[in-house]
């Protein structure tokens, strides 16, 4: 299945950022909130992985569903806490978690070169099996 278009605001910068400025390139991405264990283990995860990416290849986007934050600018201030450094988008509401037919979180699809959804990870997966499958799409 050909991954939903979006266009999203950057956490940090404000700027948009579409799935278009990523063409010919795998996608790992991610929806989160603050408040969840799993999410904060997974961000965790993809932290390491982004300190470790060697390859322009693939990308990662982590996007915060603020529709299931308990407080406005909660996704905000937990990236900011934890000093992520990777990108991380902000999904007003739900609309492209929806989109995506998200069921929990973290949810982490693995997008290939094409935008198609090549592997969907769910909240228990490990940072093992994402790697596994990356290597399929880079």
């Amino acid at each position: 299945m050909k991954a939903p278009m979006f266009t999203l605001k950057d956490l940090n910068s404000h700027h948009h950022m579409s799935l278009n400025d990523f063409k010919g390139k795998a996608i790992l991405l991610t929806f989160w909130v603050s408040w969840c264990p799993d999410s904060q283990r997974d961000l965790g995860y993809k932290q390491l992985l982004y300190n470790e990416i060697k390859t322009d290849d693939l990308v990662l986007l982590m996007i915060n569903v603020t529709g299931r934050e308990h407080k406005k600018g909660a996704g905000e201030k937990y990236y900011q806490d934890n000093h992520f450094t990777f990108p991380a988008l902000k999904d007003e509401g739900t609309k492209v978690y929806d989109q995506f037919q998200c069921m929990s979180v973290p949810t982490t699809f693995l997008l290939n070169k094409q935008h198609i959804i090549t592997a969907t990870f769910h909240d228990k997966a490990t940072l093992a099996q994402m790697i596994e499958k990356i290597g399929h799409v880079i």
